[in-house]
């Protein structure tokens, strides 16, 4: 194996010191144009690669951020890391990407190991069991840059990017409503979750303001899985006055729905229609394709990143950023929504 370049190599190559080749390399301002194109082309030529750990020990910065996600299985999550390190690639910032599996004990050790990565901030979509949110404070208390993402709790303080859920849901259940369907259930996630709890408000405002009745059996209390949504269609059928549509408050959960839905023989939308959220990539390849709300994935997570790294850039400044950036959803009305188009 060859020996390592070191600053010293190309230093003794170019006749020049350690300190003039490092200056050099650093863009340094009193370091002529010529030397600094001598010292890049020898750096190249030796192959010579910065050593990251001693210029972090020097400046106090890593330049690599982490980032928390739920779950790798939604390409919801896959879209929004892409929108992170589109920003953070511009600035030369390395991504660390932890997955907690939706659990809270794996979501308090991914915090732990990307702060002994020595991270420079942390992006986090909260997990669906997190109710205890103390390793949260501690990365502050550490000073530690931290942002939400997608799912936030807004008790806590920490700048976060999401999407307006209720409005998301609220326009969601209208569709179906203007599509001709008077019976709407809603397959909720855990209300603990923010993103769950405003989507079960938007579904029942949508409701009251197309004077429909809110009936507290129609709501079927998922877990955010595709199994959920087979189990929300058995429920749903099995009532004495079944509905005949329902919003989803994920497209995992739309997605088990509309194939229970589908084994019982109903036609889908000319019997029943369904509405998700989140527009996963498998949305239009169903059979009926399924309707769904955008929520920007790649511009929540360019918004993320470019947030957490102005929380970076200021730190020390004694001012303690509360951002909150709300992005519009998009709906993408598809077939499983269409009766009118589809009678």
């Amino acid at each position: 194996m060859a020996p390592r370049t070191t600053l010293s190599c190309i230093a003794k190559e170019l006749n020049l010191t350690a300190a003039t080749v490092s200056r050099a390399l650093n863009d340094h301002p009193k370091i002529s144009a010529h030397t600094k194109e001598s010292v890049l082309q020898a750096a190249k030529r030796m192959h010579y690669k910065k050593n990251r750990i001693a210029s972090s020990l020097r400046s106090g910065k890593s330049h690599m951020i982490g980032v928390i996600i739920p779950s790798t299985q939604m390409n919801f999550f896959g879209s929004v890391v892409h929108g992170i390190e589109s920003i953070a690639n511009t600035r030369g910032i390395n991504v660390l990407i932890v997955q907690s599996n939706e659990h809270y004990l794996q979501e308090v050790q991914g915090m732990e190991a990307l702060q002994a990565a020595r991270v420079d901030g942390i992006l986090v979509s909260i997990a669906k069991e997190t109710v205890d949110f103390s390793h949260f404070r501690d990365a502050e208390k550490r000073g530690i840059p931290l942002v939400f993402f997608d799912r936030s709790h807004d008790n806590l303080g920490i700048p976060s990017v999401v999407v307006d859920d209720y409005k998301g849901a609220f326009l969601a259940t209208e569709n179906l409503i203007r599509q001709g369907y008077r019976r709407i259930a809603h397959i909720a996630g855990p209300q603990h979750v923010k993103v769950c709890h405003d989507r079960l408000m938007g579904y029942m405002a949508a409701l009251q303001a197309n004077h429909l009745p809110f009936e507290p059996s129609l709501v079927f209390a998922g877990d955010i899985t595709l199994e959920a949504g087979r189990q929300a269609a058995g429920y749903f059928m099995s009532l004495p006055h079944p509905p005949d549509a329902a919003f989803a408050v994920e497209d995992f959960s739309a997605l088990g729905l509309l194939k229970g839905i589908k084994e019982m023989g109903l036609a889908i939308p000319g019997e029943f229609g369904i509405v998700g959220f989140a527009n996963e990539g498998f949305g239009e390849h169903t059979s009926p394709s399924l309707s769904s709300i955008d929520q920007q994935t790649v511009l929540m997570g360019k918004e993320a990143a470019s947030l957490l790294l102005q929380l970076i850039d200021e730190q020390g400044n004694g001012h303690k950023a509360s951002a909150r950036i709300v992005l519009d959803p998009l709906p993408v009305y598809r077939e499983s929504s269409g009766r009118k188009y589809n009678s």
